[in-house]
């Protein structure tokens, strides 16, 4: 390979990667419009549909957001009246995050997204073989995030 040609774009990891988080947020954009929230506030979603209760400091390790990004975020669904805010009782300092009733019937309304998403990047979320081949990326994106964080 000539020198050139390793500078490539579309020789890339690096770009593919890029192009592909960028049409996979568009999609899911897309997908949660009629839900009436943003790709970053599915993410808070998932994680307290988890485990309702979490604390802002761990919402933003699990879900790699920093708190200048997770705070107006949380607001803007306190504000909705999707989630509240409440101080630890153990220890104040800790500000804790829940559900409200509306927050959790948007689980029900959430359900179908997962099989949508698959079904517009080319999978039948029915198949055995296409979940398969789901959870095989997933888990090698997720090994190569973790090789990437530890270089």
């Amino acid at each position: 390979m000539a020198d050139d040609d390793a500078l490539a774009l579309d020789r890339q990891l690096c770009f593919a990667l890029y192009a592909a988080s960028r049409a996979f947020t568009r999609t899911y954009g897309a997908l949660l419009e009629p839900l009436g929230i943003t790709y970053p506030q599915y993410l808070v979603f998932l994680a307290l549909w988890e485990r309702d209760g979490r604390a802002v400091k761990e919402l933003g390790t699990c879900l790699e957001l920093d708190s200048g990004t997770l705070t107006p975020l949380l607001k803007r669904l306190e504000q909705r009246g999707l989630v509240e805010r409440r101080r630890s009782t153990v220890d104040e300092r800790v500000v804790q995050i829940y559900l409200t009733a509306e927050g959790r019937a948007l689980k029900a309304k959430a359900r179908k997204v997962p099989a949508q998403l698959a079904a517009r990047a080319g999978f039948d979320a029915s198949k055995p073989k296409d979940l398969a081949a789901i959870q095989e990326l997933r888990d090698e994106l997720a090994a190569l995030a973790a090789r990437m964080t530890e270089a």
